[in-house]
């Protein structure tokens, strides 16, 4: 039950949302719909889209799309250039948020930006992805490794060119092994992508 001497700013600071967050969330928080409604008139939280709620009191960071995007598609594993931006890895700037989700769920749309899907089944949606936050939103993200992998495996969506110096760029700066590298290949059914530029032959 609701506590008439508990003020909308003190119950929103107590529910303890992330930055970012959905009437479910708020709900299960112990705010209903009718007063995250009153809250947003009363400009406590601001509505980012369809479905998706942004906390006013809440810091920015460079990671403000990508906490959005991981609040609204809570299946999302951030990967290819915004996991590759993350890690600093190589020089790409994102356009957007890239995510993968797996086989079969519908392709999510979010309002303000942009979100560029790829799809992972198997072992892809287990192997090298972790779990971390961005701006107080749970989400899951590719590792280093397993994120330079999927750059070949998808070079033909971000460029053989990105792919080239995700790896080169990793191993420089040992953000990877040859070896994590090969494994997460291996596990992601790439390795012949891999291995010749992992162990060239030498003549």
């Amino acid at each position: 039950m609701i506590d008439p001497a508990v003020t909308d700013t003190q119950r929103l600071r107590e529910a303890g949302l992330a930055a970012f967050f959905r009437p479910q969330d708020a709900e299960a928080a112990g705010i209903p719909y009718g007063h995250l409604r009153r809250m947003e008139e009363a400009g406590l939280v601001e509505r980012e889209g369809w479905g998706l709620y942004r906390r006013t009191d809440a810091d920015f960071s460079r990671h403000h799309s990508l906490a959005a995007g991981c609040a609204r598609v809570p299946s999302a594993i951030a990967s290819l250039i915004t996991a590759l931006s993350v890690h600093e890895i190589g020089t790409q700037i994102p356009f957007g948020v890239w995510i993968a989700i797996p086989h079969g769920d519908r392709t999510p749309m979010v309002e303000g930006f942009r979100l560029n899907v790829t799809r992972f089944s198997g072992a892809s949606l287990r192997y090298g992805v972790v779990e971390t936050e961005f701006e107080g939103v749970p989400a899951r993200i590719t590792t280093p490794a397993r994120t330079v992998v999927d750059c070949f495996r998808f070079r033909s969506k971000v460029g053989l060119n990105v792919a080239l110096e995700a790896l080169d760029d990793a191993l420089l700066w040992n953000k990877v092994t040859r070896d994590e590298i090969g494994r997460a290949a291996e596990a992601c059914r790439a390795r012949s992508l891999l291995e010749p530029l992992l162990y060239p032959r030498v003549l």
